[in-house]
């Protein structure tokens, strides 16, 4: 231990100069700087500083090397030791190598800081290039380094934790235990192998694997945890509040999975929002309806009050928006409950007709502007097909419920040919999700890279069309065969329990969603398509699920409108009027006059006037342009400027929406069947 004590001794004594006085360091440097210049010290002056820095450092690894070998020996010793137990064997050796492992780590740090040195001053500091590269060198020789001092640091703590279980285990064989004592020290074995079972090692087993990266964060306790003056650090890091992480580029995160998972933990800034949004959602709604609006955009304003724009008060934003999809998959589910087969076979032509053409139009139209204001085709060919989307969960809020009265036989019902297209959009979307990263690569010039690009793009829209295929003939099976017994054995066993029939049909409902996103198919296709095949069954069963869903899906709606909120930037607006507005009247009308074009020419002559209606329905813009425009922003297909216009744009096509709706239900509809749809 004499010769251990010694080498810390001569490992700390270069550190010791930070005990130093501030005028004491400033006379340090001033000396050093002339010995490097040459001024002010004999030529023997300078050779002896090397010198005698040179032997001092010698020294230091002549003692390091003796004290690993001494090491080496000791732990020979512990494991020849015939007196000491596996455990205790196993503690002091694993004891010796962290030592070991802390001197060849402090013998490398000093060799890469001379080496960070020497590259230092071999280097231009007019060349930012070159600086910048030594600086990601060195952030990652430091990221190594608190990875490598973490690890220690964990190694540490159990060896710590070993040590006081070996004296605990020591006393007790010391003393007599007691029958309960003796219950509990089981239960404290049994716990210990527990935590052991079930704990994931996700740090060590994810810090090398490929695409991961070291960064450095801040660590934000909860304000609860942090108003206790009398908590240690300790007691913080165990407790059961959760934690905030941000990184260098002020992402936020939080904890998803602890690492005992035997206590219970809640995300308590989630339920704030969530206990929030439905607080404030009921007076915004409230005023909507007085003034004549959908309460839908109630639900956005509040969304708007309270997100980054307004208070920013919402702090798990991606958990709020995560909980909204749920509202579109059961929005969407109702919507199909509505859309029998038999009425989808009446109208498929139109519906698969009608998206392709306007979509196909509104890129040529995109094509051509892009071509006169010098936008390049990428670009362009994205924010089209962006704007051809129309909203499908703010259409199926103007239908669910709404009675289009009877309709003499060859007539067609505007409400299916508006939701049959709507949903031919959303096959769309996510064959334009599965085009995006060839649409990214796109734009080589040689001819053989873009015969590749076509092919690929082939290639995909062949493995789309496969999918639908393949989902519509899982549709086919499921009709005929399995969707009559499983409802009739769901009634049978649920025996008016409403929670088992809720349950199963939930459960069908995330089934398609799940098969159709396995397919590379939207899970808003895979929601419609339940309940599509769950109207198969009747009018009573259709009545009936509808009665048990829609409360389910009113509520998580208003997240889902509250979570679009989140995204839109009055501020930004305001500053805009003038061309947003001009911006958004433009693709209303275009696409208003797009469909009415489309609809002239592959309606029947019977049926011409419900065009109106239609093209009403379809001339807002998609609120899945937001995703769209977020990846394709991430991807670098257009620029923050654009993404704001089209979020702008589309938020403000969504106000218009209502409006249009209106005018064309008063001016094609009937009286009677007119109130029942407004």
């Amino acid at each position: 231990m004499k010769v251990l004590d010694e080498s810390l001794f001569w490992m700390l004594l270069p550190f010791l100069h930070v005990l130093v006085s501030a005028a004491e360091h400033e006379e340090v440097a001033k000396h050093a700087i002339k010995l490097h210049r040459g001024k002010g010290a004999t030529a023997i002056q300078r050779k002896q500083w090397v010198l005698d820095s040179c032997r001092r450092l010698t020294g230091l690894l002549r003692q390091k090397n003796v004290v690993l070998n001494k090491l080496k020996n000791a732990i020979r010793a512990v494991e020849k030791d015939a007196g000491l137990s596996d455990e205790e064997k196993l503690f002091q050796v694993h004891t010796f190598e962290i030592f070991q492992k802390e001197l060849n780590e402090s013998e490398n740090s000093v060799f890469q800081a001379i080496y960070g040195l020497q590259r230092a001053l071999q280097g231009d500091y007019r060349d930012v290039v070159n600086m910048k590269e030594s600086s990601k060198q060195r952030l990652e020789a430091l990221r190594e380094a608190a990875i490598k001092e973490e690890t220690e640091y964990v190694e540490l703590l159990a060896a710590e934790k070993h040590q006081v279980e070996a004296l605990k285990n020591m006393q007790h064989q010391n003393k007599s235990l007691s029958m309960l004592d003796e219950i509990l020290e089981d239960v404290r074995k049994a716990a210990d192998r527990l935590e052991e079972e079930i704990e994931e090692h996700a740090f060590d087993d994810n810090k090398s694997v490929k695409g991961v990266n070291f960064e450095a964060v801040l660590r934000v306790e909860e304000e609860e945890a942090s108003s206790k003056q009398n908590i240690t650090k300790r007691e913080v890091e165990d407790g059961l509040g959760l934690s905030m992480l941000i990184d260098s580029q002020n992402n936020q995160y939080i904890l998803t999975k602890p690492r005992d998972s035997t206590i219970p933990r809640a995300d308590h800034h989630f339920i704030k929002d969530i206990v929030t949004i439905g607080m404030l959602s009921l007076p915004c709604g409230w005023l909507c309806t007085t003034i004549g609006l959908p309460t839908m955009f109630g639900y956005i304003i509040c969304g708007v009050l309270l997100g980054p724009s307004g208070l920013n008060s919402i702090k798990s934003i991606v958990q709020v928006e995560t909980l909204g999809e749920f509202g579109v998959f059961f929005t969407l589910f109702l919507v199909g409950l509505e859309f029998s087969p038999e009425k989808l076979r009446k109208v498929w032509k139109i519906s698969l007709q009608g998206p392709c053409y306007m979509t196909l139009l509104m890129i040529a139209f995109g094509l051509l502007w892009g071509h006169l204001l010098r936008i390049r085709p990428t670009q362009s060919v994205f924010i089209s097909t962006c704007l051809s989307l129309s909203s499908t969960p703010l259409v199926s809020r103007f239908l669910v419920g709404s009675a289009r009265g009877d309709k003499e036989a060859g007539d067609i019902d505007y409400s299916m040919v508006l939701l049959g297209m709507l949903v031919m959009q959303d096959v769309q979307l996510g064959l334009f999700i599965a085009v995006m990263p060839t649409l990214i690569q796109a734009g080589a010039n040689t001819a053989s890279s873009i015969v590749m690009e076509v092919l690929r793009i082939l290639l995909l829209v062949g493995q789309i069309l496969f999918s639908l295929a393949a989902v519509f003939l899982l549709c086919l099976i499921i009709k005929t065969y399995l969707i009559g017994p499983y409802y009739r054995k769901l009634h049978m066993e649920s025996k008016g329990n409403k929670e088992i029939l809720i349950l199963g049909v939930s459960a069908f409902i995330f089934l398609m969603l799940t098969v159709t996103e396995l397919l590379d198919v939207s899970m808003e296709l895979g929601c419609f398509l339940a309940g599509a095949l769950v109207s198969s069954q009747g009018h009573v069963v259709t009545e009936e699920i509808t009665a048990y869903v829609e409360p389910i899906r009113d509520f998580l709606a208003i997240i889902f409108f509250a979570s679009i909120g989140l995204h839109v930037f009055p501020t930004f607006v305001i500053y805009e009027l003038t061309v947003l507005v001009f911006l958004t009247l433009s693709v209303v009308i275009m696409k208003f006059v797009l469909a009415v074009l489309v609809l002239s020419l592959i309606l029947p002559r019977s049926s011409q006037y419900i065009k109106w209606i239609v093209s009403a329905g379809l001339a807002q813009v998609s609120e899945f342009s937001f995703v769209l425009g977020s990846r394709a922003r991430r991807a670098g297909i257009i620029s923050r400027e654009v993404y704001l216009l089209i979020l702008s744009v589309t938020t403000l096509s969504l106000l218009l929406a209502p409006v249009l709706w209106r005018a064309a239900i008063t001016k094609c509809v009937p009286r009677p069947e007119r109130r029942s749809s407004l």
